[in-house]
């Protein structure tokens, strides 16, 4: 899996260039391996950007600004799901990739797993109310019925065929 981040090599705009900087440092503090896409310098890589942000996520103008990063071909966001990411302990998630052992990431998703098999044991665990208890043992009784009629039944047809 390649992570592509689109970047303008040639921008006037000092927060733009900070934004870029902002994910290219936390990337290669991360090691996370990404590919720079300079789309000031790169028709082609302008043209396959701005046609592969999903609509709902450009401008009002049309026309998005970079950093706009990939995972591959699929989209993971702008600077704005990236910050919110980074500021969540979610960055390899917004990236698709798996959280390397012992990260803050791995340890709340094993966080997250074992509260829902604490939760799933819990539900296991809880009383049953007098009701659903009287109710389970009617259920009981009517199969224990049944299956003493059909063996009745059994009986009665063996005499017969004697």
């Amino acid at each position: 899996m390649v992570i592509k981040v689109f970047l303008a090599s040639s921008s006037g705009s000092t927060a733009i260039k900070k934004k870029q900087q902002d994910v290219v440092g936390f990337l290669e503090a991360l090691k996370v391996e990404y590919t720079p896409l300079d789309i000031a310098c790169n028709e082609d890589n302008r043209m396959w950007m701005r046609e592969n942000v999903p609509s709902e996520k450009k401008p009002s103008n049309g026309i998005p600004l970079p950093p706009q990063i990939f995972n591959e071909e699929g989209y993971c966001g702008d600077y704005e799901t990236f910050f919110n990411a980074k500021e969540d302990n979610l960055v390899y998630s917004f990236l698709g990739l798996d959280p390397p052992p012992g990260s803050k990431e791995a340890r709340a998703g094993e966080y997250e797993e074992e509260e829902e098999a604490d939760e799933d044991k819990e539900e296991d665990d809880q009383p049953v109310s007098e009701e659903e208890e009287e109710l389970r043992q009617l259920e009981e009784e009517d199969e224990a019925e049944a299956v003493e009629e059909e063996e009745e039944d059994d009986v009665d047809e063996t005499k017969e065929d004697e």
